[in-house]
């Protein structure tokens, strides 16, 4: 037999939404209105007279009927893993920035052949440092946790993936397109010339069993332009040099119409050393020479510290970030000066040892005459008569003074 609600009983504190009773109460309301509202929904049986009354006796049971039983249970919480698993922008940042950070570190370790798809600086470097102040930036506007599980296996998932990444870099640069491995440059030693690093860490870099000597500029460059006196003053102590032009440097740039022997198209018939030049001849002011294979490219990114003149004789001595001759030195013989004849008379004095543009180049075309030297294994006595311009003696003797101290 079922249980029957005596007649007159108080209505069930379920059927009242306490909620708003306590949102009214709060708010001043009298008890007879509280009883009154719809959204309460308060039913007193047909004999309570008062139901204001009624409900305030109602209101006061339940509340002491909530204190004895204590506080209701708190809902479930959705655990905090769950929701830093999903991937959000902080998650995605606290993987990008170990990526970066170690392709940095291994490009610039070995700036060929992990750096030369994207080179450590100023790339890889700065997009590290965005990524970075990205991250801090979240995580200064978060008030979730930090550091937790997830986020720890996220980092060390992106350490993984930057060695991997940066692994399969290095692997087709060198397995696929043959780049050589180069140190960083703060790895290469120094050089007794002035301007010049190496041979610490460098490999040997060779075509045809014969050392490279590698030119890396442009005609519109005056300091090119001075430089290539110095760099024909060796070459063709070495072999026979076709392929040259004179020429000047920009008249629109500092040291306007610097004399010139132009190595765009140059061609060396040597049996003991192999050129190879990049060398823009486009006439428009400011644009950079381009590489042609991976060797170029590789030296360059390393070593050039993007400017030019750059020099690599036998890939273990590099001269680049630094003037190799000063084009001020001859600018007596530019083309606004001394007329178009100037160039022409450049030539010849550096050809003959002698004037102004000899003293001006002598001192580097005998450092690089010394470095050929040195990466042939061949004794100044050997080359003095291999070339198309026999060495003199102040030559022979300069050279021999330069082996010696490397």
């Amino acid at each position: 037999m079922g249980l029957k609600r005596i007649k007159g009983a108080p209505v069930p504190p379920a059927m009242v939404d306490w909620d708003r009773v306590r949102e009214l109460r709060a708010a001043g309301t009298d008890w007879d209105t509280i009883a009154a509202d719809p959204k309460v929904g308060y039913r007193p049986d047909a004999n309570v007279t008062e139901p204001g009354p009624a409900l305030r006796a109602l209101y006061h049971r339940e509340k002491a009927r909530r204190a004895r039983q204590g506080p209701a249970p708190a809902a479930p919480r959705k655990p905090a893993t769950a929701q830093e698993s999903k991937w959000t922008a902080i998650r995605a940042f606290y993987l990008v920035v170990p990526v970066l950070a170690i392709w940095f570190l291994l490009a610039y370790a070995a700036p060929s052949p992990i750096g030369l798809l994207v080179p450590s600086f100023p790339w890889l470097g700065l997009a590290l440092a965005v990524a970075a102040v990205v991250l801090i930036y979240l995580l200064w506007r978060t008030s979730q946790r930090r550091w937790t599980t997830i986020y720890r296996t996220t980092v060390i998932g992106g350490v993984v993936l930057g060695l991997v990444f940066a692994g399969m870099v290095g692997l087709v640069g060198a397995l696929v397109y043959g780049c050589p491995y180069l140190p960083p440059s703060g790895a290469v030693g120094a050089s007794p010339a002035t301007g010049w690093h190496g041979p610490s860490g460098l490999p040997t870099w060779t075509d045809g069993g014969r050392p490279v000597i590698y030119f890396f500029g442009a005609t519109w460059c005056p300091y090119c332009s001075a430089s290539s006196w110095a760099i024909w003053k060796a070459l063709i102590s070495f072999g026979t040099l076709s392929g040259t032009t004179l020429g000047y440097s920009s008249s629109t740039d500092v040291y306007p119409t610097t004399p010139e022997i132009v190595l765009a198209n140059a061609s060396l018939s040597s049996s003991s050393i192999s050129l190879q030049v990049s060398e823009y001849a486009g006439g428009v002011d400011g644009t950079p020479p381009s590489t042609s294979n991976c060797y170029q490219l590789a030296y360059v990114t390393a070593y050039s510290g993007g400017s030019i003149p750059f020099l690599v004789v036998g890939g273990k001595y590099v001269h680049g970030g630094t003037t190799i001759i000063d084009p001020k030195t001859i600018q007596n013989f530019s083309k606004e000066n001394a007329g178009p004849g100037g160039n022409t008379a450049v030539k010849n004095d550096v050809f003959n040892e002698t004037g102004i543009p000899w003293t001006a180049i002598q001192y580097q075309a005998w450092w690089i005459m010394a470095f050929l030297a040195k990466c042939s294994g061949l004794s100044v006595s050997q080359l003095a008569t291999m070339g198309s311009q026999h060495w003199s003696v102040a030559t022979q003797n300069a050279v021999n003074a330069d082996l010696q101290q490397l």
